[in-house]
């Protein structure tokens, strides 16, 4: 039986070999787990956000709002917002330029009002002077009671298109693994790798940028609960290549 652990890597069976004469190596990937889960190493094609401080976050210099506050989680440190005024606005659009992606990130909801758009990727207009860009792509979520369900969405010149599946809902409270991805075709949504919908868009590279974390760009729509991690990839990961929560 195939297995994956909570960041997206191949389980190996033990043998009773392994168990009786590698109790010290047991011992110490508990403890890694217990420290964190460490993930593995990533494509040197991507990148990755740790999101266990509020300063240079990616090695971005990145704005705090409100009072977002560290806490410790199963995955190590996290940044926890208040879903009122918490936010976290990083110098930089991690996927300008890209025609194809992949754009994860794992957190945890924890309720709160209907709509909230908690990742922000927006495109700059070139000069001061130049109208605000539209162009953007966003990980929101609906929050109905103690279910939440995922809302994916990408605008630009000659696209715009949201994956919104409010018959697939998840309790509150717990970790995910989150996933939109393009790859020169179709436009997918995921959630701890499973495919939540698709949709063909004639997507265009998105511009230079920032991005916003705890709430939507221009201050609406704040996020309740946590953010871990992000990765991202300039290619369209197959599921089975997405990181993900194992259930406990």
């Amino acid at each position: 039986m195939t297995a994956y652990n909570d960041f997206g890597e191949l389980s190996r069976p033990i043998g009773r070999r392994v168990v009786l004469g590698g109790l010290g190596a047991l011992s110490a990937s508990l403890d890694a787990a217990a420290m964190g889960r460490r993930p593995p190493r990533d494509a040197p094609d991507q990148t990755r956000w740790t999101f266990d401080r509020l300063s240079d976050i990616g090695g971005v210099q990145t704005t705090v709002e409100g009072d977002p506050r560290l806490i410790d989680t199963p995955y190590g440190k996290a940044v926890q917002f208040d879903g009122v005024d918490d936010r976290l606005v990083i110098d930089r659009h991690p996927l300008a330029g890209m025609s194809q992606f992949t754009f994860e990130a794992l957190f945890r909801p924890d309720g709160g009002v209907f709509a909230q758009r908690w990742f922000h990727l927006n495109e700059e207009a070139p000069t001061p002077s130049a109208p605000p860009s539209v162009t953007r792509m966003l990980f929101e979520i609906r929050v109905t009671g103690e279910a939440w369900s995922l809302d994916a969405f990408a605008t630009g010149p000659g696209y715009k298109q949201t994956l919104l599946f409010q018959d697939k809902v998840f309790p509150v409270g717990r970790w995910y693994w989150v996933a939109q991805s393009y790859d020169g075709k179709t436009y997918r949504a995921f959630v701890n790798g499973q495919l939540q919908g698709e949709a063909e868009i004639a997507f265009t590279p998105q511009g230079r940028g920032r991005s916003s974390v705890g709430a939507r760009m221009n201050k609406i729509d704040y996020f309740k609960g946590a953010v871990r991690q992000a990765r991202f990839t300039p290619r369209a990961l197959a599921s089975e290549a997405l990181l993900r929560v194992t259930p406990a």
